[in-house]
């Protein structure tokens, strides 16, 4: 029942109560109908006491308006990327959104690492056409298999020894899912797995992290290295601007390390790392990668203070409860291809890549016609480069080239960033990259709040989150009114001042804490969580955070905490 309608019968009497005092009714019954129903007279009121009635029928009324208001606000007060979702969701006539919620999600999942998974990417090459939208509604499909359960659990026991593989009916669908509903998606990842699966392998073991992690990549892109979903994450791990930035990703005129395999599979990993530092369980951490460990910890409040990722499953934002089960899914679907008849498609992928070391400008132009590398395949090992252009002059970039390249390539490094400099590096060129860039992460417009706008609305129409808009603003809660005037900068950033950075975590920094010898001091804010501060500090994890102020898990609004410096 909607909320609206339990008031309607509040509002008829109250504007029963507004009739003048002493005001008749018209009389309409019979004399018979009298004698069997006699009415009681009653005593007409005085003015004082119907006024004094109606006052205290105002301010109830008042009272459940009030409350009413207040749960609208929570209601809405969502991040935009959930509101994003709601909007993908409705506009698509298939319903292959995935139906969440919008009570589901809090502002703590804006600088989460979210993807909005299945939704349509953009890639360079037809080979990369991934269109990985799966069709189906998850939560209400049920599908058939002829491998039996008992089959299904015995592969699954086979499968791994660090993160628990659980099998349930929602798992068994995304098992199926992977494995026999989308066989031309599957078979293209499990060509590009070829090439992508060794660069996650070498960083988890870096990090000493479970090799399986590396399967999240496939439901968070697909393994497609420049996916870009409509709320602004990128590349294989879907990073959001925010995220990657303080996890020391660049992100300038010339290079978006999001799209970087290599760095951008470093910054999950240092992500996981911490997300299990936090709360010790795999499928927790790949939850919080989701949706944020905000949304985690909320659920786990709810559960009880159950950690369990299946006691706490109802709790979780709908996205996210299907997020670990896709993981399994995913995982069982690239162990048993082949007995499910599925073959890995040749993407044209070299087996062997040689890295270079670049402290000089260098075209791809440059290197495709002096070397012989063809233009797509340059494109295709260094996706970060969004121009075709290594800005080497301004620090050293790596280069990635098919290792049968390598001697062309430095036979001709005398005469290569000579070739066309002129051409390719003419400052027009230079100057239009630069303010492209300057213009994408600062160029302002106002919005006027219209009917029906709030604030979750209104940043999913322009791509950027909720707490942006209140930062621009200087917005204190979340409700607007109509003809109110909002800062949009498009691109989800402001332009940097003397007092600020753009980066949103470095202002977070600026305005909660103070710096000391050895440390700083932070003050917590209302929705803060240790991992969401430890991720505005780069190299300082949770725990480490607890060890050095000697506390738990549980941080109350006004308490200061130290932030070793690293």
């Amino acid at each position: 029942m909607k909320i609206r309608t339990l008031l309607l019968p509040l509002l008829a009497a109250f504007l029963l109560s507004l009739s003048p005092a002493g005001a008749q009714i018209p009389d309409r019954t019979t004399g018979k109908e009298k004698e069997k129903n006699p009415l009681k007279i009653l005593p007409l009121k005085s003015k004082k006491q119907l006024q004094k009635e109606n006052d205290e029928m105002k301010a109830e009324l008042e009272a459940l308006r009030q409350q009413l208001e207040d749960m609208q606000e929570q209601y809405h007060a969502s991040d935009s990327i959930a509101a994003e979702m709601i909007e993908i969701f409705e506009e698509n006539e298939d319903r292959l959104g995935t139906g969440i919620a919008p009570e589901d999600y809090t502002p703590e999942i804006t600088d989460s690492l979210l993807n909005l998974w299945y939704q349509s990417r953009r890639v360079r090459r037809a080979n990369y056409e991934l269109s990985p939208e799966i069709g189906y509604n998850m939560d209400s499909v049920h599908f058939t298999s002829n491998v039996p359960d008992s089959v299904f659990l015995q592969r699954l026991a086979k499968m791994n020894a660090y993160i628990t593989l659980p099998y349930n009916e929602t798992v068994k669908n995304y098992m199926i899912l992977y494995s026999e509903k989308m066989p031309t998606k599957m078979q293209l990842m499990l060509g590009l797995a070829d090439y992508y699966m060794p660069i996650f392998e070498e960083t988890l073991n870096k990090y000493n992290m479970p090799e399986e992690l590396k399967y999240m990549a496939v439901i968070e892109s697909a393994l497609n290295p420049v996916a870009v979903s409509r709320a602004g994450a990128k590349g294989i791990w879907q990073f959001m601007h925010t995220t990657a930035k303080s996890y020391g990703l660049k992100i300038n005129s010339y290079v978006d390390e999001r799209l970087d395999p290599v760095k951008a599979t470093d910054a999950a990993a240092r992500y996981l790392q911490d997300a299990y530092r936090i709360f010790g369980d795999w499928n927790l951490a790949i939850s919080s990668y989701n949706c944020g460990s905000g949304n985690v910890n909320k659920a786990i409040r709810r559960a009880g203070g159950n950690d369990n990722f299946w006691a706490i499953y109802e709790y979780l934002p709908r996205e996210t409860r299907g997020y670990v089960p896709a993981f399994v899914g995913a995982m069982y679907a690239f162990r048993y291809y082949k007995e499910h008849g599925l073959t890995p498609q040749d993407v044209d992928m070299p087996v062997h890549v040689d890295t270079f070391e670049i402290r000089r400008n260098l075209h791809f132009a440059q290197i495709s016609e002096l070397v012989g590398v063809p233009m797509d395949m340059i494109r295709e090992l260094n996706p970060q480069y969004i121009h075709d252009m290594i800005p080497g002059n301004e620090s050293p970039y790596i280069l990635r080239l098919p290792s049968q390249y390598t001697t062309s390539f430095i036979d001709h490094q005398d005469s290569l960033y000579t070739y066309k400099a002129k051409e390719l590096f003419s400052p027009a060129t230079l100057e239009n990259i630069r303010a492209a860039g300057s213009s994408s992460s600062s160029t302002v417009t106002t919005y006027v709040v219209k009917r029906g706008d709030y604030l979750g609305k209104i940043a999913a129409r322009n791509h950027v989150t909720v707490a942006q808009i209140k930062s621009w603003n200087n917005l204190h809660s979340n409700t607007v009114r109509v003809g109110q005037r909002l800062k949009i900068y498009k691109g989800g950033s402001a332009p940097a001042t003397k007092t600020s950075t753009s980066s949103s975590s470095s202002e977070s920094k600026s305005s909660a804490a103070s710096s000391e010898a050895g440390f700083t001091t932070y003050t917590v804010k209302k929705g803060d969580t240790l991992y969401e501060i430890a991720r505005r500090y780069p190299g300082v994890s949770a725990d480490e955070i607890k060890k050095y102020n000697g506390i738990g898990n549980n941080i109350r609004v006004g308490q200061k905490i130290k932030i070793p410096h690293k």
